[in-house]
């Protein structure tokens, strides 16, 4: 859609919007509750001092906290909300800029809790927590002392404190420089030339014309090559970071240091690594596909995204989606399927594109309130029909964790958060295939989805191998470089694409541009997450009232439980490696079907 024809934020009706009422209906509520978060700070920081000398001080910090931080984010959650709903509202820049100012204030002056708490001896803070006043905090003072081990003096923690801003000079650096500073020049297309940037790389590397693709590949690589040592040296002081981060409070190594507080073992980790391992013949076998149905004598790197199948011309409107929604869902019962359509019609959600709004998608919200869900939305793209049900089932998952938990344990983790979205794009998948009309909609459905499990299992799987060799080298001793960097992704590249891949000079280069990196051993909870959430809804699709019933118990946990407890209890065990695998089987026979098609 041209710039011009994009409506501006005023001229979209209220219906289409986000109701954020349920927040604050003026904005002069919102400043109401910012300035109460100063006078919040203080009486919570009264406290330093105090937590061990009774039951009843420590249950007063604990309320002090609780109004606190939930304020907070209740302040932070609206300027937020306003903001990326239009960025180019200096009021919204304004407000959002003031609510994080708050939020640190509050983080600094905060700072005292952890360790003080933790000087109370175990008995006496067990003894207290299991006190019938302590119901709504016991769960998050158990997981603060999960923690304990690790926690250092009040001068040491307040040392790695300042030391934070400092260790992230190379996230800073590393974004400045990808995203203002590097030059990517421009690409012929249609004898037009078009600017290459970050953005527009991931849409001209899908283009049908393979000179296209071919020529965004190569210049944009070239970029990176250009400033390889800068980038290398940047990540190894990424790597630095986190083993410094380790080391200063005991770990083993940086994997268990980011693993623990989720009480994940690294066995996790590295046996989705092995299992992925053991099934890349049917990936290869996915890109052998790939090469037939793309008609080329060799596949090169910059032949990998290009869409399988072209386009299917579908007219779906946001009314229409909803319905699907409704429809693929119904395993999950009426009760689900009720309060989901409900809030996507009434509320809930921003539906369509308008100028300065954030682009993509998210769920976001806050103990009060709606759970809200950002699109932009059109109706001739049968992916936003996906996208609808994946934030969808993110906002069930809040909707059912905070009418289920107290403030202080509702918030899940990042390890459950792509479970129930995935879930839901999974069962609108099979509904959609299910009753897809034609022959050539059935292959666009199946190649989709094998692309989008490829790009969430096999991709960040590997992802998470090049982090964990990159950091294992550094901590036996071997300083990292350029050069070694890109030997070790191109070792993964060969072993992931396998014998039909052709790699370009330049295709190592890809593991020096992921940002994620810089958010070290993220992205494998992607992996798990995709694995998780295909064996949930077959269990559940395939199951009884017990099966829906135990998903539920999963989605009411909020963070009443460990991630991997939690899932569990809902039916998987991710500690095993049966749902990865199962995982990829559903990802061979959807190769499969599309071969046969």
């Amino acid at each position: 859609m041209s710039n011009s024809l994009i409506p501006n934020r005023s001229e979209i009706p209220a219906s289409d919007k986000w109701d954020l009422s349920t927040l604050y209906k003026t904005n002069e509520e919102w400043e109401a509750d910012l300035a109460k978060t100063a006078p919040l700070t203080q009486k919570f920081a009264s406290f330093k001092g105090k937590l061990k000398d009774s039951s009843q001080s420590l249950l007063n910090a604990l309320k002090a906290y609780e109004e606190l931080f939930k304020t907070l984010e209740t302040v932070y959650c609206y300027a937020s909300l306003c903001h990326t709903s239009d960025e180019s509202d200096s009021s919204f820049q304004d407000m959002e800029g003031r609510a994080m100012m708050a939020y640190a204030k509050a983080g600094a002056d905060a700072s005292f809790f952890s360790p003080e708490l933790m000087s109370i001896p175990d008995e006496k803070l067990n003894e207290w927590i299991n006190l019938p006043e302590f119901a709504d905090y016991k769960i998050f003072v158990q997981k603060e002392l999960h923690e304990k081990p690790y926690v250092l003096s009040e001068k040491e923690e307040r040392i790695l404190s300042l030391a934070t801003e400092a260790l992230q000079t190379p996230d800073n650096a590393f974004s400045l420089l990808e995203n203002v500073d590097m030059d990517f020049e421009s690409v012929t297309v249609n004898g037009k030339e078009e600017p290459l940037t970050q953005s527009t790389f991931s849409l001209l590397i899908r283009n049908p014309d393979r000179n296209v693709r071919k020529d965004a590949y190569k210049k944009f690589y070239k970029s990176f090559v250009k400033h390889q040592n800068v980038i290398a040296s940047l990540y190894a002081g990424n790597v630095n970071s986190d083993i410094f981060y380790a080391r200063a409070r005991g770990f083993n190594s940086s994997l268990e240091a980011s693993l623990y507080s989720n009480k994940v073992e690294p066995v996790v980790y590295k046996n989705l690594i092995n299992t992925v391992h053991k099934n890349l013949p049917a990936l290869h076998d996915y890109y052998s596909l790939r090469k037939k149905m793309l008609g080329l004598n060799e596949l090169r790197h910059y032949d990998v995204y290009v869409p399988l199948v072209k386009d299917v011309e579908t007219k779906t409107s946001y009314e229409q989606s909803v319905e699907i929604c409704r429809n693929a869902l119904a395993p999950l019962g009426k009760e689900y399927t009720d309060i989901l359509c409900d809030g996507l019609l009434n509320g809930w959600v921003d539906r369509y594109e308008n100028k300065g709004k954030r682009s993509g998608a998210f769920s976001s919200g806050a103990y009060r309130g709606y759970p809200y869900i950002l699109l932009n939305y059109k109706d001739d793209a049968i992916r936003d029909v996906f996208t609808m049900a994946h934030e969808g089932g993110h906002s069930m998952h809040s909707y059912f964790s905070k009418t289920n938990n107290p403030f202080m344990c509702y918030d899940y983790t990042i390890f459950e958060a792509e479970v129930a979205s995935t879930f839901n794009e999974e069962l609108v998948f099979e509904y959609l295939l299910k009753n897809a009309k034609t022959k050539e909609m059935k292959a666009y459905l199946l190649a989709m989805r094998a692309d989008d499990i490829l790009a969430t299992l096999h991709r960040q799987t590997m992802f998470a191998e090049f982090e964990l060799k990159a950091h294992e080298l550094v901590e036996k001793g071997t300083p990292l470089n350029a050069e070694i960097l890109r030997k070790i992704y191109r070792e993964l590249l060969v072993q992931y694409f396998g014998p039909e891949m052709v790699f370009e000079e330049e295709s190592d280069m890809e593991g020096l541009r992921i940002p994620h990196f810089y958010n070290s051993f993220y992205v494998y909870k992607y992996s798990t997450g995709i694995s998780a959430a295909l064996a949930l809804a077959k269990r559940v699709t395939n199951g009884g009232e017990k099966e829906k019933e135990d998903y539920f118990k999963f989605l009411k946990s909020g963070g009443s439980r460990y991630p991997l407890e939690s899932l569990k209890i809902a039916g998987v065990d991710m500690s095993s490696t049966k749902p990865v695998q199962d995982a990829l089987d559903t990802f061979a026979q959807i190769v499969d079907d599309l071969k046969k098609l």
